[in-house]
């Protein structure tokens, strides 16, 4: 059962660190105002998370006996895992674009998060498929992924801004740099096993 609170605290991890439209808002209210500016940023994916996530949830409880939808599912999920792992292995930094980044509240941070993609592809392709799995061990275990997923997810956003609002060069040290790596390498693990789950569910892997 622990294995999905690990997986969500990976993947909060990963994406709480990663460069995009959040981050950037979050870092530049950092700068233009103060670290609780930052803070408050920070939290906009738990209120525009949770209809994508109901949602998500709904049309896989109806598709729970397709097998082989899951499966291709479970792999598309693995891919894009695959690619956040290759995009942390590749980072060198924050490049970010802070001139490009012209809100300076919480409503402009919902708004720039429900916007993005990447909330709706994190939980079309390995969220729901993640939390359909756990549901099936035990009410506990998706719990467990929301919990560790969205703790570190805007726990690391909230870090990042405190750390940017005490030393602005830390988005360009070799702290945030190894950390973004390291995490790349787990999430490639894991994009193995999700590609393992779909490869099972389409009958293709027995083992």
């Amino acid at each position: 059962m622990f294995y999905y609170l690990t997986f969500g605290i990976i993947l909060g991890l990963s994406a709480g660190f990663a460069p995009g439209p959040l981050l950037t808002l979050v870092i530049s209210e950092t700068l233009e105002h103060d670290i609780k500016a930052g803070v408050k940023v920070a939290l906009a994916p738990i209120i525009t998370d949770l209809p994508i996530i109901i949602l998500t949830l709904y049309v896989f409880a109806q598709l729970s006996s397709f097998h082989k939808l899951l499966g291709t599912v479970s792999l598309i999920g693995g891919c894009f895992v695959l690619l956040m792992a290759y995009e942390s292995i590749r980072t060198k930094g924050n490049t970010l674009n802070l001139q490009a980044a012209k809100s300076r509240s919480l409503s402009k941070g919902i708004l720039a998060n429900a916007l993005s993609p990447h909330p709706y592809l994190f939980w079309l392709s390995v969220g729901a498929p993640t939390m359909a799995k756990a549901l099936s061990l035990n009410i506990f275990a998706p719990l467990l992924f929301m919990s560790g997923f969205y703790t570190f997810l805007v726990g690391s956003k909230v870090l990042l801004a405190i750390f940017v609002g005490k030393s602005k060069t830390f988005l360009s040290g070799n702290i945030y740099r190894y950390t973004i790596r390291f995490l790349g390498l787990v999430l490639g693990i894991l994009a193995f096993a999700l590609f393992i789950d779909g490869l099972k569910l389409l009958g293709i892997l027995t083992v």
